[in-house]
């Protein structure tokens, strides 16, 4: 009975229950803001870590491993790096299932939401090495550096706005009314799709080593990295010069390249009659030089011999009267600026030309490759089906083996060997001819350009063992 009077005196005391209660609410708010800093005696695993830039982590965000809260931040504050550099180093309290953290684990500042709320974000390495509670994450872990969504939306500034706007333009009068084109382009595309599985069977098969083509075509990259910018500058130069060329290609340089041919056919069979006279010509001048030169001699002779005809043409009217017009005339181009000096370089464009024109002439009065180039030329955009002109390129991969052109050599191709890997590669030979005979002097009078038989497995420099033939289309035949 003593002990139930107790308890009823208790509850009956207003103060006592409402300091009960006060000491509870005080309590329960205390753990409730404390919540975000860890719960009250929970041991910790506390670490340091720095980062670059703490992009607005402030204290109390979260630490996550795999997208869990395992921490908070307790602390953010700037510290210098002894390079002259500041970073946020950031006090984590880490819950005791992260312990031990692996030293290669990397940190990033990550947002949380739109709103700019952010947290950390660890990812545990695979070290066996760790770090010890207390120890400091090094800056270097904290990678990737994030980008936030205003960084991103920052690239999109006014020139590259204007720009995007007259991309979209240029793509919308480009495919604007062109629906059944690319309908039709589509359609021909599968097609292409279909006939070219067999195609890209025969590439990937592992005897063809297609990935040896990227293996090379990454050592040519690196091999042309070092001259990239000397490169850019060519390219520039290009753009400007084919610039320039498209203000004249219509219709001057398109005219000029369609009237070629049978500009060049006409040469063709004009040049082997102007060659008499040619060889005329240079007999001429050859046997004119000695008189040229006795001509300043002699040229006082040559005045006293005109002083001395004036009375002689004086007693001559009617064949004065003819021959001083003329006189006048030769006198007026005599004294003209340019002209001895003209006829001295004529003398020598005529000395220059001529071993040019000795090899020159043969090629077109003979083989008629010239008037066939510009024909080429001429048919190239021309002439085709639906797939395109017959102006195409195809690309090979170069073949390995001994001096070939995937590598530094010290010789011609000149067979094959084994590469690296141990499997046989076909034999590659250079064939190659700078002076094929087109008969020019001491040449036989035959066109071996595009006539020559290929020598399987012998290297050929110089003049082709066989030909299929001595002419050309167009050429004139003895």
């Amino acid at each position: 009975m003593r002990n139930r009077s107790g308890l009823q005196g208790v509850a009956s005391s207003p103060i006592l229950v409402g300091a009960v209660t006060v000491l509870v609410v005080i309590v329960a708010v205390f753990l409730a803001y404390n919540a975000n800093n860890g719960l009250p005696f929970v041991s910790t695993y506390n670490l340091k870590a720095l980062v670059p830039n703490a992009d607005a982590l402030v204290k109390g965000n979260e630490v996550r491993i795999g997208g869990v809260r395992v921490g908070v931040v307790n602390s953010v504050v700037p510290v210098e790096t002894g390079d002259g550099e500041f970073a946020a180093e950031l006090t984590l309290s880490l819950d005791k299932s992260a312990e031990p953290l692996p030293a290669d684990s990397t940190i990033t500042v990550r947002p949380k939401s739109a709103l700019g709320l952010k947290f950390l974000q660890i990812t545990p390495g695979d070290s066996e090495e760790s770090f010890a509670a207390g120890e400091e994450i090094p800056v270097t872990a904290a990678t990737p550096e994030p980008v936030d969504i205003d960084q991103f939306f920052s690239m999109f500034d006014e020139p590259t706005r204007e720009a995007i706007r007259k991309t979209q333009a240029g793509f919308g009068n480009a495919l604007a009314g062109r629906g059944p084109q690319l309908n039709e382009a589509i359609g021909a595309l599968r097609r292409a799709a279909e006939h070219g599985q067999p195609v890209l069977r025969t590439i990937v098969a592992p005897s063809n080593d297609f990935a040896g083509f990227w293996r090379a075509l990454e050592a040519l990259a690196a091999t042309v990295a070092p001259v990239a910018q000397t490169q850019a500058s060519l390219f520039v130069a290009l753009d400007r010069t084919f610039a320039a060329f498209a203000t004249v290609s219509r219709p001057y340089i398109q005219e000029t390249i369609a009237k070629s041919p049978s500009t060049l056919d006409t040469a063709t069979e004009d040049l082997p009659a102007l060659r008499p006279f040619l060889r005329h010509s240079e007999q001429f001048f050859a046997a004119l030089k000695p008189g040229a030169k006795a001509l300043a001699e002699t040229s006082p002779v040559i005045a006293e011999s005109l002083q001395a005809g004036i009375p002689a043409l004086n007693r001559s009217p009617v064949l004065n009267r003819q021959l001083q017009p003329t006189a006048e005339a030769l006198v007026d181009f005599q004294e003209a600026p340019g002209v001895f000096e003209g006829l001295d370089l004529l003398i020598d464009t005529n000395r220059l030309l001529k071993p040019s024109l000795k090899f020159i002439v043969p090629s077109q009065a003979v083989c008629n490759y010239w008037t066939l180039t510009f024909e080429n030329l001429a048919n190239s955009n021309q002439q085709g089906n639906s797939k395109g002109h017959w102006l195409n390129a195809v690309s090979f991969e170069p073949p390995f083996g001994e001096n070939a052109e995937t590598t530094p050599s010290s010789a011609p191709a000149n067979g094959g060997s084994l590469p690296p890997g141990g499997k046989p590669v076909p034999a590659n030979h250079l064939h190659f001819n700078p002076y094929p005979q087109t008969g020019a002097p001491g040449q036989e009078r035959q066109c071996e350009a595009g006539n020559e038989k290929y020598a399987r497995g012998q290297t050929v420099i110089g003049s082709a063992p066989e030909v299929w033939g001595e002419t050309t289309r167009g050429a004139v035949s003895e």
